[in-house]
C-alpha cells in the first residue's frame, strides 16, 4: 500500500449552541463539494482531536471554541478514491464572536445554524436513497451519513442540549 493509499484522519466538530442547533455549510472545492459539512480538518501531527477541532474551527469559522469532547468515530471510504477515519467532537462557542463567518469562501462560502434534528433527518434520507439508488435534494458529506448508519443511538444527542 502506497502512502496515498493509507486512511488519514478528520476531524469533524459539532460546533452546537445548547439548545439542539449545529453549524453547518455546504462544501466547495475538494471530495465531497456539494455536501453539507460541520467544520473540520486533518488532524496534524502531534496535535489532539481537540487542539485540531480548535484550530479548524477558528481557520473556517471565526469562533474560537472550548469545552470540546470526544463523540465518536467513522470509518469514512470516497468514491473518490479517498479513505478517512473522521473523529468527531462537540463544542461550545467560547469566544466573543458568535456569528460564524465564511473564513475560506473558497471551501465554504457560509456557515449557519441547523437544528441536530434536521441534520439527523437529512442523513437518514440520504442513506435510504443511496440503498435504494433514489436521488434527494438535499446532500449531506459522507461521514455526517455514516454517523446516522453507525450509531443510530446518537439522533438525540444534541436535542435541547
Amino acid at each position: 500500500m502506497s502512502e496515498a493509499e493509507r486512511p488519514k484522519i478528520g476531524v469533524g466538530v459539532v460546533i452546537h449552541d445548547g439548545k439542539g442547533n449545529i453549524i453547518m455549510g455546504e462544501r466547495a472545492g475538494s471530495h465531497g463539494a456539494g455536501t453539507m459539512q460541520c467544520p473540520g480538518g486533518h488532524l496534524e501531527y502531534g496535535e489532539s482531536f481537540a487542539e485540531t477541532a480548535a484550530r479548524e474551527s477558528l481557520e473556517e469559522t471565526g469562533l474560537e471554541i472550548g469545552n470540546i469532547k470526544f463523540l465518536t468515530a467513522t470509518n469514512d471510504v470516497f468514491g473518490e478514491g479517498k479513505h478517512y477515519v473522521t473523529i468527531f467532537v462537540t463544542a461550545e462557542i467560547t469566544g466573543e464572536n458568535k456569528i460564524a463567518q465564511a473564513m475560506e469562501p473558497h471551501k465554504c462560502a457560509r456557515w449557519e445554524w441547523i437544528p441536530w434534528g434536521q441534520m439527523w433527518a437529512w442523513a437518514g434520507e440520504q442513506a435510504k436513497a443511496e440503498k435504494n439508488g433514489t436521488e434527494i435534494k438535499k446532500q449531506m458529506f459522507l461521514p455526517l451519513v455514516n454517523l446516522w448508519r453507525m450509531y443510530p443511538e446518537l439522533e438525540d444527542a444534541l436535542n435541547g442540549r
